[in-house]
């Protein structure tokens, strides 16, 4: 069997957080055991799905680094649907059902105030159908056939479908809800697993019999644990925080990635600067039934230390043509973001503009200025200006580092100096050293 899952979201808004990591566990999965990942655009919805968006999360894919091995779209499988429900309608599996909206919720009302749960209940087999309404349609649950399946996270799941409404598949309208042709599509695809959030349990146990009565095995199921924020619950911040806003923010696809890989499992989130890891790591097994915590300080943090053990080659093409590869090796561990590079350019290069020295400062400055010109740039300038400088002044410590490190890059902290200065002009370090 060939591993197949597939990543089917609706193109009426952006990718979130929450859904590209269902995303990336798809993918994650189907590389692991060699497998296909293919993107299914699920666009029933004709009036709300648009072109844009569709574009959008094939670049956020892209960005991420999820190839895809296959594209589909629900809107042009429009026959394939119908051909599936006249089978089922013929078998009696899907029926007309006529009540208002409005005479549903007062059945489901009436249900519960007597303490009953509110299960949709079949109209008598001969009751008269009313004229001029046209019909919604149900899926025929078979009660007399529990439903079980082995999650791969939950374990072993169990519902009673005399418990379950049978679900609407079809609108009065002809257009159609998620499920039904969501299962015909999975089994016309190949779906061998399906992993989605735990909000889905309930429509996976009608699913089964979906499958059933179209008389294909029901893939493997995963359900993961919800996405929440860091106060524990889900916030409308993760429903909109998407692709383009943590571009903005400097994220790197990988961290973001690395992060929602390990959340709600036991494994501890790593500062991978590849999807390599993930793929060899990804165990449905050790996931976890609590929520796990999306926390963006988090994600801020391991962006940076995933940016200090960056290769120059893989930021080459967004680093400012005066950052070279020693350049960056030398700054790399003080940024935040891989845009931060280029507030380094004038420290290198100038144009610079050094702080005014304070008075207690000026003698190691001074005796700065007068051994510097004699030092080996080509060397270890660093070692050769402060050992220089302690000999004349007997400064040391933060006495002696600080007052040439402000002088030499007009900031108290930063990179390691001893790489850093190398890379500095020895003329633009004279000038520094010497300015008033």
């Amino acid at each position: 069997m060939t591993v197949t899952t597939r990543f089917a979201p609706s193109p009426t808004g952006h990718l979130h957080v929450g859904n590209v990591r269902t995303a990336l566990h798809n993918w994650l999965w189907a590389r692991k055991h060699g497998g296909r990942f293919l993107l299914r655009i699920d666009d029933t919805d004709l009036e709300r799905s648009k072109e844009e968006y569709v574009a959008a999360i094939r670049a956020d894919l892209a960005w991420l680094g999820f190839d895809i091995d296959g594209e589909e779209r629900q809107s042009v499988r429009f026959a394939l649907y119908e051909a599936e429900f006249e089978r089922l309608k013929a078998a009696g599996r899907v029926y007309a059902c006529y009540e208002t909206p409005e005479e549903l919720e007062i059945r489901r009302k009436i249900l519960l105030s007597r303490g009953l749960p509110p299960v949709y209940e079949r109209r008598p087999e001969g009751a008269p159908v009313p004229d001029g309404v046209a019909p919604h349609w149900r899926f025929r649950l078979d009660h007399e056939a529990p439903i079980e399946w082995t999650d791969l996270i939950r374990g072993a799941q169990h519902f009673e479908p005399k418990t379950l409404s049978d679900p609407v598949v079809r609108r009065a309208d002809g257009s159609w809800l998620y499920l039904l042709p969501s299962v015909i599509d999975d089994i016309a695809m190949g779906i061998s697993h399906v992993v989605r959030g735990e909000d889905h349990v309930s429509n996976t146990a009608a699913q089964i019999q979906m499958f059933e009565a179209l008389g294909a095995a029901p893939p493997a199921f995963a359900h993961e644990a919800l996405l929440v924020g860091t106060e524990g619950k889900l916030s409308k911040r993760l429903g909109s925080l998407g692709m383009a806003d943590l571009r903005e923010a400097g994220i790197e696809p990988v961290a973001l990635a690395a992060l929602l890989a390990r959340l709600g499992t036991s494994d501890p989130v790593e500062p991978v600067t590849s999807l390599a890891p993930l793929i060899a790591g990804i165990d449905f097994a050790r996931f976890g039934r609590a929520p796990a915590r999306f926390d963006e300080a988090e994600l801020a943090l391991l962006n940076q230390k995933i940016l200090h053990h960056t290769d120059y080659a893989a930021v080459a093409p967004r680093l400012p043509a005066a950052i070279g590869e020693a350049r960056w090796l030398a700054i790399r561990p003080n940024l935040m973001t891989v845009a931060e590079a280029a507030e380094w350019v004038p420290v290198f290069d100038g144009p610079f503009a050094p702080p005014a020295p304070e008075a207690a400062d000026l003698p190691v400055l001074d005796a700065a200025a007068a051994v510097a010109p004699a030092i080996d740039w080509d060397a270890d300038p660093w070692h050769a200006l402060t050992d220089a400088v302690k000999a004349a002044t007997g400064a040391k410590g933060r006495a002696l580092f600080l007052p040439l490190r402000r002088a030499l890059t007009a900031r108290d902290h930063g990179p390691d100096m001893r790489q850093l200065l190398p890379l500095i002009a020895k003329d633009e370090a004279l000038a520094r050293l010497s300015a008033r």
